[in-house]
């Protein structure tokens, strides 16, 4: 019954946020967010001290009034984010065109697809990665993508029901997920993978922002067996009911020697990336689960 009841309220609040009228779905999910934002006090400290390293370079503190507002931002940012990706369905692809840019390095995809090769996107939780994979749908250069499996069952193939209706071809996090993505990449297509999180706890340790951590080695991985093109890529919310994404140069993945330094040597750089798209936005990412030592 408690699958069932958690299936019937996400349909519930994604079908009344998809209905909304316009404006008004992204202001009550922004003031509700912030709400609560400042009484989850487990999820609060850890986006203060991930937006923290974004803000300061290392050994230096962000501290007081300026970071909490950051705080109270990057939570009315994932509100946000919700309301903005439950509306996707219910949008023309027309209006997509008109409310996404891919204001920077556009010409390194169309590049990519040029060769044949496929290409990898490696994304942070910025802003809203699933208005980035519908537009590149409706450029002829759809995106597949992963995403945990939820419980229950029925939940997980709403979710993904939700994003192919969008455009966006997702596969569960599974033993078959990277015989998928390998698949596609040797078709000559598109793979985007969030990567700022290491989910399955079993990456790469890379230095991200002044500290140690591990990151996913799947983007690195699948760019160095396949040849495809690697990019990373940000979607950022704004200006107003607009999107505005960056797409780095394309990231040296060449093999060099053994297989698992040259993941670790592209993950590193991966990390680079990520920084610089996290800093032009950090109230925009979306990370609220620990990903450094809490100072």
């Amino acid at each position: 019954m408690a699958g069932k009841t958690r299936v019937a309220a996400f349909k519930t609040i994604g079908t009344a946020l998809e209905h909304l009228p316009e404006r008004l779905d992204v202001a009550l999910a922004t003031k509700i967010s912030t709400l609560v934002g400042r009484h989850w006090s487990g999820a609060r400290t850890n986006l203060r001290t991930n937006i923290a390293h974004a803000l300061a370079p290392v050994g230096v503190d962000v501290e007081g009034e300026l970071l909490e507002s950051f705080v109270d931002r990057g939570f009315a940012s994932y509100g946000q984010y919700w309301a903005e990706s439950a509306k996707l369905p219910a949008l023309k692809k027309s209006v997509i065109c008109e409310r996404f840019q891919i204001g920077e390095g556009l010409e390194h995809l169309v590049a990519a697809k040029g060769m044949g090769k496929g290409v990898v996107i490696a994304l942070p939780h910025i802003g809203s990665w699933e208005w980035g994979g519908s537009f590149l749908a409706t450029l002829g250069m759809p995106m597949t993508a992963v995403a945990e499996e939820l419980d229950p069952p029925e939940l997980f193939a709403w979710f993904k029901q939700k994003r192919e209706a969008i455009g966006i071809n997702i596969e569960p996090l599974d033993h078959h997920a990277g015989r998928v993505l390998l698949q596609t990449l040797k078709a000559g297509g598109v793979v985007g993978l969030l990567c700022d999180r290491d989910i399955q706890d079993n990456g790469i340790e890379v230095e991200f922002f002044g500290e140690m951590v591990t990151l996913p080695a799947g983007p690195a991985t699948l760019a160095l067996r396949t040849g495809a093109t690697l990019v990373g890529a940000a979607c950022y919310s704004g200006p107003g009911r607009d999107h505005y994404a960056v797409i780095t140069p394309p990231i040296d993945a060449e093999r060099t020697g053994r297989l698992r330094d040259d993941v670790t040597r592209v993950t590193q750089a991966i990390a680079i990336e990520l920084e610089g798209l996290i800093r032009r936005a950090p109230e925009q990412w979306h990370v609220l689960q620990p990903r450094f030592n809490q100072s």
